[in-house]
C-alpha cells in the first residue's frame, strides 16, 4: 500500500518533509519560462498522442516546473490531471524500483555484478525441456542489467501462464535468441527473472523490499505496486482491454505479464506521481545518497563498453540519436522510458531531471505518436534553461 501521510499537508509542506529541504519550490516563473515546452504537450493532447501529462522538472536542487494537463482520457467529462496524479509508471519500474534494489544489495556485497544467475536461479540452466542451451550458465546479473544477455526482448508468457509461479517457470525457460553478451536487445524478459534474483537475494518479495528501503527511506508518499482500490478512481486508465483481461485497466498494471506475476514484478508495476519521481531524481542528483554510495551509483549509470555501440548502462539507458530525450542531455546523461507513456531523464552536468508522465496507450496503444512529441518537449525545456 501506499504511504499515507497522518495529517494533510500542503505541496511546500511535503517538499519540505520528503527532502529535508534538499528539494526547494521554486514554480513562479514555470507558466512563462516553459510556454513553449507546456504547448508541445497541449498540442499532444489535442492530436491524441496521450489524453493527458503529469510534468516534474528540477534544477540545482529545486522544483522548477510541477503541473498537470489534459484528461484521464479524452472524454470531456474525464477528470483533469493536476501535478499530483499518480501514473502507472510500466518500465520507469526497471530504474525506480529493480535497479535500484540493486544497487542497494551492491552495496552491501550481496549483489555481484559478474554472479551467474543460474546461481540464483539454478532452473535457468536447464532451459527449456530437451533444449540444453550450455550458454545459459554464463549469462550474468550484469548482462541482465545491461540487456545483453541474449534473451528476447518479449514473449507474451501470460497467454499459457496462469499464475505468478508458472508465468517465472516458463520465463526460466524462455530460449535465447543471441549468443550472451554478443549483442543488446532490451529485454523483459531479463528483468522478470532479474526481479525474481532479487527476492532471492533479498530473502522477502521485491515490492516489500522496495517499499521499505527505498519508497520510505525517501517519503515517496504516492509510489507503490498494486495501489489500492480507494486510490485506483483516481488513476488514469492506461487501456480498454478487450483481448486479455476483458475490462477497462485502471490502478492495475497495465503489462500482461506483470499482472499474471500479481502486479509485482521486475520490469514493470510501479505507479508514482511525478513529484516521487522528481524526488527519487534528486536522489540521484545528490549522488545516491540516502540509497546507496555515489560510487556505486556512478558505476550503474555509466555507458558500457561492451557490446560494442550499446546505449546502455546497468539497467539505465543513456542518449543515443536519435533519443526520446532529444538532442541537449550531456553525454553523462541517463534516462528510462515507460510503455505507458511515461519518461525519466537526469542530466548530472546540468543538475536536472525531467519526469514526464502520461497514458499514451490509451485506449487501446495504438497511437505512437508520442515519440514525436516528447523529444520535442525535452529540447523546449533545455532550450528554455539557457
Amino acid at each position: 500500500m501506499c504511504y499515507k501521510p497522518k495529517t494533510k499537508a500542503t505541496r511546500g509542506d511535503f517538499l519540505h518533509q520528503s527532502t529535508n529541504s534538499t528539494l526547494s519550490q521554486a514554480l513562479s516563473q514555470q507558466d512563462n519560462q516553459f510556454q513553449r515546452a507546456v504547448t508541445i504537450l497541449r498540442s499532444g493532447i489535442e492530436q491524441r498522442a496521450f489524453p493527458g501529462a503529469a510534468v516534474a522538472i528540477t534544477q540545482n536542487g529545486r522544483l522548477i516546473a510541477h503541473q498537470g494537463l489534459g484528461r484521464f482520457t479524452y472524454d470531456e467529462v474525464s477528470p483533469a490531471v493536476t501535478a499530483e496524479t499518480v501514473y502507472d509508471l510500466a518500465s520507469v519500474t526497471k530504474v525506480i524500483a529493480t535497479t535500484t534494489a540493486c544497487m542497494i544489495l551492491y552495496d552491501r556485497g550481496l549483489f555481484k555484478l559478474e554472479q551467474p544467475l543460474a546461481e540464483l536461479l539454478p532452473g535457468f540452466a536447464d532451459g527449456s525441456a530437451g533444449q540444453k542451451d550450455a550458454r545459459r550458465s554464463q549469462i550474468t546479473l550484469r548482462m541482465l542489467l545491461a540487456h545483453s544477455s541474449g534473451l528476447p526482448a518479449y514473449v507474451k508468457l501470460f497467454q499459457t501462464a496462469h499464475n505468478r509461479d508458472e508465468l517465472l517457470q516458463q520465463a526460466l525457460q524462455v530460449p535465447l535468441t543471441a549468443h550472451p553478451g554478443s549483442r543488446a536487445e532490451y529485454s523483459d524478459i531479463g528483468f522478470i527473472l532479474l526481479g525474481h534474483a532479487l527476492e532471492k537475494l533479498s530473502g522477502e518479495p521485491l515490492d516489500q523490499f522496495c517499499r521499505r528501503e527505498i519508497f520510505a527511506k525517501l517519503n515517496l508518499a504516492h509510489t507503490c505496486f498494486n495501489p489500492p482500490a480507494e486510490q485506483k478512481p483516481a488513476i488514469p486508465p492506461t487501456e480498454d482491454d478487450r483481448t486479455f483481461r476483458h475490462r477497462l485497466v485502471q490502478g492495475e498494471v497495465n503489462d500482461e505479464n506483470a499482472s499474471v506475476l500479481g502486479g509485482v514484478a521486475g520490469h514493470a508495476g510501479c505507479f508514482a506521481s511525478s513529484l516521487d519521481v522528481s524526488l527519487f531524481a534528486q536522489c540521484m542528483l545528490r549522488g545516491g545518497t540516502p540509497l546507496v554510495q555515489s560510487r556505486t551509483l556512478e558505476i550503474f549509470t555509466r555507458r558500457e563498453d561492451f557490446p560494442h555501440g550499446t546505449s546502455r548502462a546497468l539497467g539505465w539507458d543513456t542518449p543515443s540519436q536519435p533519443s526520446q530525450s532529444g538532442k541537449y542531455f550531456s553525454s553523462r546523461s541517463y534516462g528510462h522510458l515507460g510503455y505507458t507513456g511515461t519518461s525519466l531523464w537526469i542530466d548530472p552536468d546540468r543538475q536536472l531531471s525531467v519526469t514526464l508522465l502520461t497514458n499514451r496507450t490509451w485506449p487501446d496503444r495504438g497511437s505512437q505518436s508520442i515519440k514525436q512529441f516528447r523529444p520535442a518537449f525535452h529540447d523546449a525545456v533545455i532550450e528554455a534553461l539557457h
